[in-house]
């Protein structure tokens, strides 16, 4: 074959993963945007009911006969070395292990674990809680992350994970889980290793008459807007860089068809934020003055704030003020002005194409010069940095 006809030979793509959940649509969007930007490829999903008809085998049989070039998988490594046999690219979405035969579509979980932990620590939690299931890859790691930082800042840890998937099973589950939360020392955080499992959380805790979120705040992970508005109230969920791990799958795929790239490698889906609902609106602040002004700082962050203003809020004194809020809080009320200003810049950058400045100044910063060295204290990369990592 020609390279002429090499560049334009229709590339075919076999996708045995589920279409069902926001994470794989989310991937899928990512993936299908390489391929049109490095076309032209076409894909072909098979049903789930064909592996459970034909088999391993048969699953094999039909790529061999469609000539599949490359393909995506959500198979566990025991099933899946039988997929060695075509010969051809295959990345695996991650469920029990990472494989050591296939690149991998895998996650910090580890870190999105510890940005959990970091984000209800800003919120002066001192008990926090995990839910997951410890037979998949992704659940252990968010759990290793979490417990480590926890335990980093002196917090007390629980944990409830299952290790079922068996439908009678896990309902006997569901009767262990309700009493373990009822159980809990309240306020506490509890990080759930998904949305589903957060959206389990909600639902016992409003049977049981247990509050989200003064009893009981609460964080899931991928952002699957459908699941966090489910509940009542919303569940407030980790944000994953996922389109983007999906035009990397593309892009890894390609480059392995091309020999290009001849040995596996992983891709890593990471972390971005919290996208913030009302599951985790309670700080845990005893003291009402001080409540009331972190409360009134995270609505006009953007308009000047300085210390007259706030002490005009409540009967305390601008010494007063400053103790009783660095000892609630953890920082000074400038710091965390910076803070709520950091958080809403990190998160226009990544959701707008506007110029870095124009959106310093939409998130209170009126001093451009200093801006890249305060974000960078924060968040660990320049403001252009963070954009061009996470973008």
């Amino acid at each position: 074959m020609s390279q002429e006809s090499e560049k334009h030979k229709i590339v075919k793509i076999l996708l045995l993963i589920d279409y069902s959940s926001e994470f794989s649509r989310k991937l899928l969007r990512g993936l299908v945007q390489y391929s049109k930007e490095n076309g032209p490829w076409i894909f072909y999903r098979l049903p789930s009911y064909y592996k459970a008809l034909y088999g391993k085998e048969g699953v094999v049989k039909w790529a061999k006969e469609w000539k599949a070039d490359a393909v995506l998988a959500h198979w566990d490594n025991e099933e899946s070395q039988i997929l060695s046999t075509l010969g051809i690219p295959v990345v695996l979405q991650n469920i029990k292990e990472r494989s050591q035969l296939f690149s991998n579509l895998t996650g910090n979980y580890v870190g999105t674990g510890a940005m959990a932990a970091r984000f209800f620590y800003q919120k002066r939690f001192r008990n926090f809680a995990f839910y997951g299931n410890r037979r998949v890859i992704w659940s252990r790691e968010r759990a290793e992350g979490f417990r480590h930082e926890v335990e980093k800042i002196g917090g007390n840890y629980f944990y409830f994970e299952t290790e079922n998937f068996d439908e009678e099973q896990f309902h006997q589950d569901m009767v262990v889980l309700e009493k373990w939360l009822i159980s809990l020392p309240k306020p506490i955080a509890l990080f759930a290793c998904d949305d589903n499992f957060a959206l389990q959380i909600s639902e016992i805790c409003k049977i049981n008459n247990i509050n989200i979120p003064q009893d009981i705040a609460l964080l899931g992970v991928d952002n699957d807007e459908l699941i966090c508005n489910l509940s009542d109230p919303p569940i407030s969920s980790i944000v994953l860089d996922v389109e983007k791990g999906g035009y990397e799958v593309g892009k890894l795929m390609h480059q392995l068809m091309t020999k290009e790239r001849k040995k596996p490698f992983n891709i890593v889906i990471n972390p971005i934020r919290v996208e913030q609902r009302l599951s985790t609106e309670r700080y845990n602040i005893s003291n009402k003055y001080i409540l009331e002004v972190v409360k009134y700082i995270e609505e006009n962050f953007i308009q000047d704030i300085n210390i007259e203003t706030l002490t005009h809020l409540v009967p305390l004194s601008r010494r007063n003020l400053e103790m009783k809020f660095k000892k609630e809080v953890g920082i000074s009320t400038y710091q965390f002005v910076l803070y709520c200003r950091v958080e809403r810049y990190a998160n226009l950058l990544i959701s707008t194409d506007l110029p870095l400045i124009e959106l310093a100044f939409e998130s209170g910063f009126n001093d451009y010069k200093n801006i890249s060295r305060i974000f960078k204290k924060f968040k660990g990369y320049t403001p252009l940095e963070y954009r061009q990592k996470f973008t």
